[in-house]
């Protein structure tokens, strides 16, 4: 079984401050990602200059398909990359851990991500979309699709709303179930009722608290049940309290262990890599919720939004991956 991933291919630039005052004094609701142009993502580099930072490839899709990649998934990346230093650093991160790239390439600078790290380990995202904007619709074609099992699309990538609409379609005629990751609670405010019409077309949907409040305006509980009446998965995260997983009448909770955090940056992608490859492997709902867990829990003692090897070396040996 193979997944294909399509979203904005950005290199994150993932950098811890002391005082949430700087979120503010750059107009980033704590929490949030924010969509920026080019000047507003110079003045947070400025902002950000006396921290230490680093480097890695990002963009919600990109991470997940990165962690089924090391779980021993087949997997493949849609995206957009700049002729530039960024894109070859993005193209070869992933192609390292085997993801067949079907990337595409202009002379716009690459999509930057500026992943702010608060101080209690929350993440607040300034992106910059450069070339990963210039995907389009255009650019997708059947063939594309064809021979994949899965499409895992992110919900980021509804700010092209016909891309985002083309990407489902053309899964759905080749033949591959639907993922989404709703991504971000202000994407859902800003793409409500466009979402309300395409939920049917979903196979499996992934929301976290905030982004299920969104949608429903109800409870992470309601929520669920409500997408499983429309999907053949649901899964609802409640962050410290773990996740609902509803797959018809079969409903599963699966609890979390107190960790220490250090950066939320990627956990939900890391949720969604560890869910999906349970699924595919033939695991149960509550184990691949746990494996799941068991990646979003390793990748917050990191900073950033990937797995060390050790860490991918302990989560085989536990999942027989």
């Amino acid at each position: 079984m193979s997944v294909l991933g399509i979203g904005n291919a950005l290199v994150d630039i993932l950098t811890r401050i002391d005082n949430d005052n700087i979120l503010n004094e750059l107009g980033l609701p704590k929490g949030s990602m924010q969509l920026v142009d080019e000047k507003v993502s110079a003045k947070v580099a400025k902002t950000l200059e006396r921290y230490d930072n680093t480097m890695a490839p990002g963009g919600s899709a990109a991470n997940t398909i990165h962690g089924l990649a090391k779980s021993g998934v087949e997997t493949g990346f849609i995206g957009f990359t700049g002729n530039d230093e960024a894109g070859k650093f993005f193209d070869n991160a992933m192609r390292s851990v085997g993801v067949k790239p079907i990337m595409f390439h202009g002379d716009v600078p690459s999509g930057i991500a500026q992943a702010i790290i608060s101080p209690d380990g929350e993440r607040t995202f300034a992106t910059h979309l450069g070339a990963a904007v210039l995907l389009s619709e255009n650019h997708l074609s059947l063939d594309i699709f064809k021979g994949w099992d899965y499409c895992y699309v992110e919900g980021y990538l509804i700010a092209n709303r016909p891309l985002f609409k083309k990407a489902i379609e053309l899964a759905k005629q080749a033949g591959c179930k639907v993922v989404l990751d709703l991504a971000s609670y202000n994407v859902v405010e800003d793409n409500r009722d466009f979402l309300m019409e395409l939920i049917p077309q979903i196979d499996i949907v992934f929301a976290n608290e905030e982004e299920a409040k969104a949608l429903t305006q109800s409870t992470p509980e309601e929520t669920l049940e409500f997408l499983a009446k429309h999907c053949e998965i649901a899964v609802v995260k409640v962050g410290k309290k773990g996740s609902f997983i509803k797959r018809g009448s079969e409903v599963v909770k699966v609890d979390c262990n107190d960790v220490k955090v250090i950066d939320t940056t990627g956990a939900g992608d890391m949720y969604a890599a560890g869910f999906l490859a349970g699924i595919i492997k033939g695991y149960d709902l509550k184990k691949s919720g746990e494996l799941g867990n068991c990646l979003a829990e390793n990748v917050i003692q990191n900073l950033g939004a990937k797995l060390k090897e050790e860490q991918w070396k302990q989560v085989h040996t536990s999942f027989r991956l």
